[in-house]
C-alpha cells in the first residue's frame, strides 16, 4: 500500500511528460501553438544523367572523367571529381551542402582553354533548424560546345538568401 503512491506518481509524471512532447511537435494552430520544423531537400535534381546513388568522387558508369581539372580553389575536404555525359556538352561535378543548404552549379567562364565552374551552396538567411550533415550531391552544367581537351576549373562559394 505504501507504494501505491510512487506508482501513481510516476504514472502522472509519464503523461506530463509525454503531453508536453505532444505539444512541442503540434501544428501552428491545432492547439499546441508550436512550429512545424523544416525538412530536408536537395536542391540538385537527380537527373536521368547522374545517377543519384554515385558516391562522392565517384565518376556515374556512363560518364567519362575529365583529366584536366584544376580544383586548387575547392575546400580541402570536397569532393575534386568532374565527368563529361554523352557528346561532351554535359560536365558533372559533385557539389557540397550541409543541413539547410542547397549547392548548385553554373557555369562561369568559357575560353578556348578552360571551362570555369563555380558549385555554390545558398543557406536560408532566417534562423531555421537544420540537420548537422554534409551532403555530396552530383550536380550537371551544360556547356556551349563539348569540353575537348579543356581544363575544368573549379571554383566554390557560399551564398545566403
Amino acid at each position: 500500500m505504501r507504494h501505491i503512491g510512487t506508482v501513481v506518481g510516476t504514472g502522472v509524471l509519464l503523461l506530463v511528460i509525454s503531453a508536453c512532447g505532444s505539444a512541442q511537435n503540434a501544428a501552428p494552430g491545432a492547439g499546441g501553438g508550436g512550429e512545424t520544423l523544416p525538412t530536408a531537400t536537395s536542391s540538385a535534381e537527380p537527373s536521368s544523367e547522374v545517377p543519384p546513388n554515385t558516391s562522392p568522387g565517384e565518376v556515374p558508369p556512363d560518364g567519362k572523367p575529365v583529366t584536366k581539372l584544376d580544383a586548387n580553389a575547392l575546400p580541402p575536404d570536397q569532393p575534386r571529381t568532374a565527368w563529361t555525359v554523352g557528346d561532351g556538352k554535359t560536365v558533372g561535378v559533385v557539389g557540397q551542402e550541409g543541413g539547410c543548404g542547397k549547392a548548385s552549379a553554373s557555369v562561369l567562364e568559357q575560353t578556348a582553354d578552360a571551362v570555369k565552374i563555380e558549385l555554390l551552396e545558398t543557406t536560408p538567411l532566417t534562423k531555421q533548424m537544420c540537420t548537422m550533415d554534409i551532403r555530396f550531391p552530383p550536380l550537371t552544367v551544360q556547356l556551349s560546345e563539348p569540353l575537348g581537351e579543356r581544363t575544368v576549373v573549379l571554383t566554390s562559394r557560399q551564398e545566403q538568401k
